[in-house]
């Protein structure tokens, strides 16, 4: 049931003066009240009426919010609570508010893996121990992707203060293509993941393009004193016209692949990209698709996942670029094994 800001403000102010036993409240008294409390909170010039006030007395009295509140008419004329102890801020929950929580503390409880911020971790546990105290536990029914023993999740907190904050870091970066790490001032806007590996989109100093570090691949972080630096195409559009998060310096292209009926119910159900259409559907049941990005390693790791059920079409050169790693592979396996087991 939906209800309006208005409704809910007069509810808590019925409710206020119902808890106070040292006055009687009249109807005409609650309706000024709630007057007033509407005026202050929200403006409302507009009294409340008489007949709005009794709805509300009545609606609070009902199970339709499950207030249920023991409201009574002493001496024909004056309201109040039969309960003293009653509040509707004081409900207990019903067992299908239980069932309900239970289903979401299941779900933070997944989230709560990647151990991104202490508050949630704490809020999670006491909400846990709110709504298990004295039930039941269920077997979870929902099992996000996760894996909790990624490194670099450590920093996933700083960096989010950071970027609120709009905090400039020093980053101690090393790269899997060198030899030695590097310090370099970094100016940090955005967090992504992409395939449970967390990364984070910015501005490294004196460079105009935005940069993508894996966490995983950063040592240490602290703040650095300087002002921060804008850039308006750093936000989540820099991922638009990508599969993945690498940018390169290419522009976006339509790529077209086949794939063979097997995989293409897969491919139609689950797109490679938001942008993929399905141009054809051919005689033997493999379809035509096309998805407009800018080519680079991570698509051509999704494309390389189909095997022989997908041809790149076009670009040649993409063509061509999976052609090779495919011919490799081949020649991998066209060979003994030599070592392993």
């Amino acid at each position: 049931m939906s209800l309006n800001k208005n409704a809910l403000i007069r509810y808590k102010t019925i409710d206020h003066c119902l808890q106070n036993r040292f006055r009687k409240w009249t109807l005409e008294d609650l309706i000024d009240v709630c007057s007033e409390a509407l005026y202050e909170y929200e403006g409302v010039h507009k009294g409340v009426s008489r007949r709005t006030l009794q709805m509300d007395i009545q609606f609070m009295r009902s199970d339709k919010l499950g207030y249920n509140a023991p409201i009574i008419v002493l001496e024909k004329k004056y309201y109040s609570y039969e309960d003293p102890a009653y509040s509707i801020t004081n409900i207990p929950l019903t067992q299908q508010d239980l069932l309900t929580l239970q289903d979401v503390v299941a779900i933070l409880r997944q989230f709560k893996g990647f151990n991104h911020f202490q508050e949630v971790d704490d809020m999670v546990s006491r909400l846990q121990h709110k709504v298990y105290i004295g039930q039941g536990r269920r077997k979870p029914v929902i099992d996000f992707e996760k894996n909790e023993h990624l490194i670099g999740l450590q920093h996933i907190g700083p960096l989010y203060e950071a970027i609120t904050a709009q905090q400039v870091l020093k980053i101690h970066y090393h790269s899997f293509k060198s030899r030695h790490p590097r310090l370099f001032v970094f100016h940090p806007h955005l967090l992504k993941e992409y395939r449970n590996r967390w990364y984070v989109l910015g501005l490294e100093e004196d460079r105009e393009q935005p940069v993508i570090l894996p966490l995983d691949r950063i040592q240490t972080i602290e703040s650095w004193p300087v002002a921060f630096q804008q850039h308006e195409a750093v936000d989540t559009s820099w991922f638009k016209d990508l599969v993945g998060v690498t940018r390169n310096s290419g522009q976006r292209e339509p790529v077209r692949f086949r794939v063979d009926p097997v995989h293409a119910p897969y491919v139609r159900t689950k797109p490679i990209h938001p942008s993929q259409i399905m141009e054809e559907r051919l005689a033997d049941g493999s379809c035509i698709f096309c998805i407009q990005v800018i080519p680079n390693l991570e698509l051509e790791r999704e494309l390389l996942g189909f095997g022989g059920g997908l041809e790149v079409l076009t670009p040649l050169r993409l063509r061509g670029r999976i052609k090779a790693s495919l011919e490799r592979a081949v020649g991998r396996y066209s060979g003994e094994v030599t070592s392993g087991r």
